[in-house]
C-alpha cells in the first residue's frame, strides 16, 4: 500500500500541448508550498489529436508525483473530471482546468479556508479575461436561468474549479449518472460550501475546448439533471393553448349564431401553426427527459481508461474501474504498480 498523500490536484486535459508543462509547472509549485512531497498531480487525457499525452508521459517519469490517466476516447469534460477524481487518494483534492484560465496559485488562499471548518472551496469569477462578448453574455444569461430553475442552488459565475474534502469527492462519486454537472452535483451534496473570489486569467495557449455546441448541450444536461421546472412550462404550454382554442370554439360559435361565416384562411393557418409548434416544443422537452433516462438505463461504463503512467511505467485498469467503489479503486491502483518502487522520497522538477 502506498503512501496516502494528503493533497490530489485532478486537471482534465484535451489538446493542451502548448500550455501542459506550464501548467504543471505552476501547480506542482503551489501544491508543494502547502503539502510539501504528499501530493499527487493527476492528469486525465481526454481523446487528445496532439501530443497531450506523450508530454504527460515525459511529466510523470520525471516528477514521481504525476500519475498519468489516458482515456480510450474523448468522454468530455465531466467525465475526465470523474476519471480524475476516481483516481485520486488526497484527504483534500482540487479540481482544476489545465488551461490555466483559473491560477493554481489559489490553492494556497483555499486551503486555510477549509482548513477552518469548509467542506468545499468553490472560485467565483468577478471578472473573465479573454473571452468574446458573446461567451460572457450567454454564460451570465446561463447562471442566472440555471438559478432559477434548478432544485437546489448553485451558485453564479462558478465553474468546476473547486478544493474538496475527501468525504465529498467520495460521495460525488458514488452517484451513479451518466449526464454529469459536477458543480451541481457539488452544490447538492450541501454542507459548508464557502466562495473565494477571483480574476479568471485568459488562456494561457490554445483556444477554447468548448464551442456553442457542447456550450448547448452542457446547459441542457444541467438544467435537466437540475429542474424539472421545463416539463412543468410544457403542461403549462398545454394548458394555454386548450383555453385559447376553446376560447376560439366559442368565439366562432357565437359568430355562426349571429349569421356570419368567419373568413380569413391565413389567420387560421396562422393559429394551427402556432399550436402545432407548441405540441413539438412541449415533446420535444419530454423526449430530452426521456432520451437521458434511456442513457442511464444501460448502464455503460461511465469512462473507459485506455492506460495509466507513473514514473517510467504503463498499466492498465479493468474496464469496471468507473463502476468500483471508493476502496475498490485504491487497491487496483495500488495493484497496477505493484511492481514499481515507492517514489514519495524523490523529488522532480518540471522543465
Amino acid at each position: 500500500m502506498t503512501q496516502i498523500p494528503f493533497l490530489s490536484i485532478v486537471a482534465p486535459c484535451h489538446n493542451e500541448e502548448e500550455g501542459l508543462r506550464e501548467f504543471c509547472r505552476r501547480a506542482a509549485a503551489a501544491a508543494h508550498s502547502v503539502a510539501g512531497d504528499a501530493f499527487e498531480l493527476i492528469l486525465v487525457d481526454d481523446g487528445s489529436s496532439d501530443r497531450t499525452w506523450e508530454i504527460i508521459s515525459s511529466l510523470a517519469a520525471d516528477v514521481p508525483q504525476v500519475l498519468g490517466i489516458r482515456l480510450l476516447r474523448n468522454h468530455g469534460h465531466q467525465l475526465a473530471s470523474t476519471a480524475g477524481l476516481s483516481a485520486s487518494r488526497g484527504e483534500r483534492v482540487l479540481l482544476i482546468d489545465a488551461d490555466l484560465q483559473d491560477p493554481p496559485e489559489l490553492l494556497l488562499m483555499m486551503i486555510p479556508i477549509m482548513e477552518r471548518g469548509a467542506d468545499v472551496v468553490y472560485g467565483q469569477r468577478t471578472r473573465r479575461q479573454g473571452e468574446t462578448w458573446f461567451k460572457l453574455a450567454s454564460a451570465s444569461l446561463f447562471y442566472r436561468a440555471l438559478s432559477k430553475l434548478a432544485s437546489v442552488t448553485i451558485p453564479r459565475d462558478t465553474g468546476d474549479f473547486r478544493l474538496m474534502r475527501r468525504r465529498v469527492v467520495d460521495i460525488l462519486l458514488a452517484m451513479p449518472e451518466r449526464d454529469r454537472f459536477i458543480r451541481g452535483m457539488v452544490s447538492w451534496i450541501g454542507g459548508r460550501q464557502v466562495a473565494l473570489p477571483y480574476e479568471r486569467d485568459a488562456r494561457f495557449a490554445g483556444t477554447t475546448k468548448y464551442p456553442l455546441r457542447k456550450m448547448i448541450n452542457f446547459a441542457l444536461d444541467a438544467i435537466t439533471s437540475f429542474s424539472t421546472t421545463p416539463l412543468r412550462i410544457s403542461t403549462w404550454l398545454g394548458m394555454m393553448s386548450a383555453g385559447v382554442a376553446i376560447a376560439l370554439l366559442i368565439y366562432t360559435f357565437v359568430r355562426w349564431l349571429e349569421g356570419e361565416t368567419v373568413t380569413g384562411w391565413s389567420s387560421i393557418m396562422a393559429a394551427v401553426s402556432a399550436f402545432s409548434a407548441i405540441q413539438l416544443i412541449c415533446i420535444g422537452i419530454i423526449g430530452e427527459y426521456l432520451g437521458r433516462l434511456v442513457q442511464e438505463s444501460k448502464k455503460r461504463p461511465m469512462f473507459m481508461v485506455e492506460t495509466i503512467v507513473r514514473g517510467s511505467e504503463h498499466a492498465e485498469l479493468s474496464i469496471a474501474f468507473s463502476e468500483m467503489s471508493a476502496s475498490d479503486r485504491r487497491t487496483a491502483l495500488d495493484a497496477a504498480f505493484a511492481s514499481g518502487e515507492p517514489r514519495s522520497q524523490r523529488s522532480g522538477r518540471i522543465g
